[in-house]
């Protein structure tokens, strides 16, 4: 069984304690990965301070690691997928996806590095000020501290190292403890590109305990964070006026107007609220479908339901793999079983075999059910009815998170209405609440986080404009 160690300083360290990576589908250990102390945090930190002090990369040269991670990924987009498959129980072909997602954010990052401007300040407008030239420089933080989630751990890792080194930073990079073997990948790649030592590093093990490190760790200049709100919050709290970025999660809502096509807007919702076996940020939650074509929406719905395949992640045919551990899909299993003793009817799924949890359909939920109000994380969703846009969009504001909305309409009217008074981050019209691209800026309100994703808003977060004045 293979062990990994942690990446400081561009060196593969082995520390004495280890942690086994789980295969999640047949539920034994693949390998064994190092954990991480206080004094790996502080070599770490030490690595990347150094590295972003001492050792200069010009942005055309962050340009060129950047484009040559994004062709190495690509050139192994199997075998980092069958890493995914196998530490998140991701299909395989969701994970093939996701590498090639990846490649994406890998290079949007890229062609930020070489984009990395200010702008002109007018100060001859100002009495006085005739004989002044000014204007801004973007500048970077230096030290950035990606803590990414087990759902993506890829992607969402390259969301985040990707602007951090575009943008002239250093990283340390902690991901999942779950789900560890394709970071170590991907830092394998970063040094086979030619990142120079200490840029990136890598720590593994427990999130309390290193989050505590890490936030103690006065060097780091910008936390990005995602994950739960709980550990958000006390990120937030920790960081004093240092900068964050937090994603911390939703219960995502669609609106599906009588105008809609209700055959198409429910196969979309099932592949959006199942996709990951529900394990996805802004997957499709709550569903709330126009009264005259509600009927017709669960049943198409239901249909569609029925022809998922579950099985071993590695075959191409199978749709839902396992959920992360056992442990979350017997929670989601808890918050079905007591919708339904508060009234809430199965029209699908709801049984659980191990970490394998079927695709379950409610409908007569309420709001102050969990599977409702809370964030599932599991491949569930509820079917909801409603009379009037007005009480549609009521019922997706009502609510702690504020991530992404979808609105399913034909009129112009309607999807302005929704557009100005739905409360999210991002409302998507004709589309699921789940729709994301690489390029746009992602992130939420509410308790749904705090900063934007996309590497184009992302580097401006990661560096601080610098006012640069001139007199002659």
């Amino acid at each position: 069984m293979k062990e990994y160690g942690l990446f400081i300083n561009g060196k593969w360290i082995v520390t004495e304690e280890k942690i086994g990576v789980m295969n999640k589908a047949t539920g034994s250990n693949n390998a064994f990965i190092s954990v991480a102390g206080e004094k790996e945090v502080k070599e770490a930190v030490d690595a990347a301070e150094t590295a972003f002090k001492t050792v200069k990369m010009e942005p055309y040269q962050r340009y060129e690691i950047l484009m040559k991670v994004s062709q190495i990924l690509m050139d192994n987009q199997r075998k980092m997928a069958e890493f995914l498959s196998e530490e998140v129980g991701k299909p395989i072909k969701e994970a093939m996806a996701e590498v090639a997602r990846a490649k994406q954010t890998l290079i949007l990052s890229a062609e930020e590095a070489k984009r990395m401007t200010g702008e002109m300040v007018p100060l001859e407008g100002a009495p006085g000020c005739g004989n002044r030239l000014a204007f801004t420089m973007r500048m970077p933080v230096g030290i950035v501290c990606a803590i990414t989630p087990f759902n993506f751990p890829l992607n969402l890792a390259c969301h985040k190292i990707g602007p951090a080194l575009a943008a002239g930073n250093s990283v340390v990079y902690k991901p999942a403890t779950v789900t560890p073997l394709s970071a170590v990948f991907l830092c394998e790649i970063f040094a086979e590109a030619g990142l120079p030592g200490g840029y990136l590093n890598l720590l593994t093990g427990s999130g309390s305990k290193l989050g505590k490190f890490l936030t103690e760790e006065q060097r780091i200049g910008f936390y990005s964070f995602t994950g739960s709100p709980v550990v958000g919050k006390h990120l937030l709290e920790n960081a004093g006026f240092r900068r964050v970025a937090l994603e911390l999660g939703s219960n995502s809502a669609n609106i599906v107007h009588h105008d809609a096509d209700s055959k198409v807007t429910a196969e979309l919702c099932v592949k959006h609220a199942f996709a990951n076996a529900g394990q996805v940020c802004i997957s499709c939650q709550r569903v709330y479908v126009h009264r005259t074509i509600y009927n017709e929406f669960c049943s198409q719905a239901v249909a569609y339901t029925q022809n998922f395949v579950m099985g071993d992640p590695l075959d191409p045919k199978t749709d839902i793999g396992p959920m992360i551990s056992e442990a979350e899909a017997a929670r989601a299993e808890e918050w079905v079983k007591e919708a339904v003793a508060q009234g809430a009817k199965i029209l699908a799924g709801g049984k659980r075999r191990g970490a394998w949890f079927d695709p379950t359909i409610l409908t007569d939920v309420h709001h102050d059910m969990k599977i409702v109000s809370m964030e599932a994380f599991a491949p569930v969703f509820s079917i909801i009815p409603y009379d009037t846009i007005e009480e549609a969009i009521a019922l997706v504001n009502d609510s702690i998170y504020g991530l992404q909305a979808g609105v399913f309409t034909n009129s112009l009217e309607i999807a302005r209405l929704c557009a100005m008074k739905i409360e999210t981050g991002g409302v998507i019209i004709n589309d699921g609440a789940t729709f994301r691209t690489d390029n746009m800026p992602y992130g939420g309100i509410k308790e749904s986080g705090i900063g934007k994703e996309g590497p184009q808003y992302a580097v401006k977060e990661m560096t601080e404009e610098k006012l640069i004045v001139f007199k002659f």
